[in-house]
């Protein structure tokens, strides 16, 4: 049974040669390697490197990744990933995680756990945002992205409207878009 080797970084400045070269100084040899770079945020499925690697490995093969983040961009990826390929009888090793074959009973015992910390990660992330944002608003503090036109420039483009100069006109003087004058000028 073939063995295959999957990689992912996030830029084209990274390279996932350092993954390949972690696996087989563990003692992994390959029989196929394929690798993205793709931001973490991309489901696995739509992957262009792992979409083809899941058309080319058969029932019964073997998966091995350098790291968990490998298999999705977050806990409820991973788990319908693992699952996807558990069910086609595919053993899925993660080094990082000890090589433990996520496919086996304690496997799916840690990925359930895995799974229930980052959730619980995630929720405790949004809530430390929020509690940041009230924070910041209730020193006054503006939030969200900075204004592109000046405020000086706003009373000017608001008289020229008045004047009859066109929204597209402005907008190319100005140079912003169309709906950043008409919210301007509304």
């Amino acid at each position: 049974m073939a063995i295959f080797g999957y990689g992912r970084v996030s830029t084209a400045q990274q390279d996932t040669e350092n993954q390949r070269l972690e696996l087989e100084q563990s003692g992994w040899t390959f029989d196929y390697w394929f690798s993205d770079i793709v931001s973490g945020k991309s489901p696995a499925m739509q992957r262009k490197a792992f979409s083809e690697l899941l058309g080319k490995i058969r029932d019964d093969e073997t998966l091995v990744v350098a790291k968990l983040d490998c298999l999705g961009r977050d806990a409820i990826d991973v788990l319908k990933t693992v699952r996807m390929l558990s069910d086609r009888g595919i053993k899925v090793i993660v080094h990082q995680l000890g090589n433990t074959d996520l496919t086996s009973a304690a496997g799916k015992l840690l990925l359930s756990m895995l799974a229930a910390v980052a959730d619980m990660d995630r929720d405790l992330l949004i809530e430390r945002t929020q509690a940041g944002l009230s924070r910041a608003k209730a020193e006054g503090k503006k939030l969200g992205r900075p204004s592109k036109i000046a405020s000086e420039a706003r009373s000017a483009i608001v008289e020229k409207k008045n004047s009859g100069a066109s929204v597209s006109a402005l907008a190319r003087e100005y140079g912003v878009s169309r709906a950043t004058i008409a919210t301007i000028v509304d």
